[in-house]
C-alpha cells in the first residue's frame, strides 16, 4: 500500500484531508483501500431518471419548525438538538460549497449529524487523558484561521453570522479539533518514532513498485438504501473538480478519510466490472455509478502512471519520513476514534 502511495509525492498530486463517516458505517480497517475483493458481480443498475436540481434558497436548511429544538442524538449523556444539526449544516455548507439540494440533502445531514457525535467522543476523550483546551487556544485557532483565509481579524463572526452560523458551534468545532489532535499525538508518542530503516525500506518499496503501467483511482461508495439520485450526484462531480472532498464527506467506505484516494494500482486489483470501467478511462473522467452487489461505486481515474513514458523521482528521506507521519497519524486516529465509538454510549433519536 505504502508503495502505490509513494507515486503521489512524486506527481506532486495533493488530496483533500477530511475525516469523516457516516452513521452505522462499518469497521475501520487497517486497509484504506477498496473493501470490496475479487468475486463474481451483478450488472449495474439502470440509472434514475434526471432531474433539474433545486437551487439552495429553495431549500433552506432547516429541519423543523422554528423555535421547535428537538433531541437529535444523546452522547454518553450529552445532548445533541436539532439546533446544533442545522447550525452545523450551515457552517458545511459555508465551508465546502457543496450546495444542500435534492441530491446531496441526505448526506450532508447524516454526515453532519456524525460530526457532531465526533466532536463529543473527542472533547470527552480528551478530558479523561486531562487534556484541556483553554478559550485562550481557540482564540489563537480562530486567529490563524480568519489569516489564512484572508479574513480581517475579528471579522470571522460577522461572516458567520451572514451565512447563519454561530459563532459558538465554530468555537465548539475548533475545540474538538484542538483536543483530538493532542490526543492522537499523545499515543503516537507512546508508540515511538519512525526509524531509518522503517524509511529506507519505504523508498526501496517504491523503487521496486515502479516498472509497471499504474492507476491512481479515487472512489465513492454508497449503500443501496442511501443510493438517492445518483445520477444527479454524478453530474454534480462531473461539474465540481473536487471529487476527494465530495467522498471524505460522503462515501461510506474506509477509504473515505483518504478522500476516498486508493493509491496507485496495478491492472486487475480491483473486481469487475471496476476493474474494465478504469482501463476504459481517460485521466480525469468519472463513471456513471456501477452496483456491486449493495453497494454503488462511483470512479474517478485521477492520473494514469506509464513507466516507458514517466520518469518521477524517487522521494527523498525526507519526504518518506513526512508521508509516513501523516499515514500513521491517519492511522492511529482512525483507530482510536472507532474504538471509542464502540464503547460510547449513543442514542438517536428523530
Amino acid at each position: 500500500m505504502i508503495t502505490r502511495l509513494i507515486l503521489a509525492i512524486s506527481f506532486t498530486l495533493i488530496i483533500q484531508e477530511a475525516k469523516a463517516q457516516f452513521i452505522n458505517q462499518a469497521p475501520q480497517t487497517e486497509e484504506k483501500g477498496s473493501v470490496v475483493f475479487k468475486q463474481n458481480s451483478p450488472k449495474a443498475a439502470a440509472p434514475t431518471p434526471k432531474k433539474e436540481p433545486q437551487k439552495l434558497e429553495e431549500i433552506p436548511i432547516q429541519l423543523y419548525e422554528t423555535g421547535d429544538m428537538r433531541i437529535i442524538a444523546i452522547v454518553n449523556g450529552e445532548m445533541i438538538s436539532s439546533t446544533d444539526i442545522e447550525q452545523r449544516a450551515k457552517a458545511f455548507v459555508m465551508n465546502t460549497k457543496i450546495p444542500f439540494n435534492t441530491e446531496t440533502k441526505r448526506m450532508i445531514i447524516a454526515k453532519v449529524i456524525q460530526s457532531a457525535i465526533d466532536e463529543k467522543l473527542k472533547i470527552q476523550e480528551a478530558l479523561k487523558q486531562g487534556i484541556d483546551i483553554t478559550e485562550k487556544d481557540i482564540d489563537l485557532s480562530v486567529k490563524s484561521f480568519e489569516s489564512s483565509n484572508k479574513i480581517p481579524e475579528g471579522k470571522l463572526k460577522e461572516l458567520l453570522a451572514q451565512n447563519g452560523v454561530s459563532m459558538k458551534v465554530f468555537r465548539e468545532q475548533i475545540k474538538s479539533d484542538l483536543a483530538w489532535i493532542r490526543v492522537v499525538r499523545r499515543q503516537m508518542a507512546i508508540d515511538g518514532e519512525l526509524t531509518d530503516k522503517e524509511i529506507e525500506e519505504g523508498i526501496n518499496e517504491s523503487a521496486r513498485d515502479m516498472s509497471t503501467p499504474k492507476y491512481m483511482v479515487s472512489e465513492i461508495v454508497i449503500k443501496k438504501p442511501n443510493a438517492k439520485n445518483l445520477e444527479d450526484l454524478v453530474a454534480n462531480l462531473r461539474r465540481d473538480p473536487r471529487f476527494e472532498l465530495y467522498a471524505a464527506q460522503f462515501s461510506e467506505s474506509p477509504s473515505a478519510s483518504n478522500g476516498g484516494n486508493l493509491g496507485w494500482l496495478n491492472a486487475g486489483q480491483l473486481i469487475e466490472p471496476l476493474n474494465s470501467k478504469v482501463l476504459a478511462m481517460k485521466d480525469g473522467e468519472v463513471s456513471d455509478p456501477i452496483q456491486i452487489g449493495n453497494d454503488f461505486y462511483i470512479l474517478k481515474l485521477v492520473q494514469t502512471y506509464h513507466p516507458e513514458i514517466d520518469k518521477p523521482n524517487l522521494p527523498t528521506k525526507e519526504e518518506m519520513r513526512r508521508f509516513m507521519e501523516n499515514k500513521r497519524l491517519e492511522e492511529v486516529s482512525d483507530k482510536l476514534l472507532h474504538n471509542i465509538r464502540q464503547k460510547a454510549v449513543i442514542e438517536l433519536r428523530n
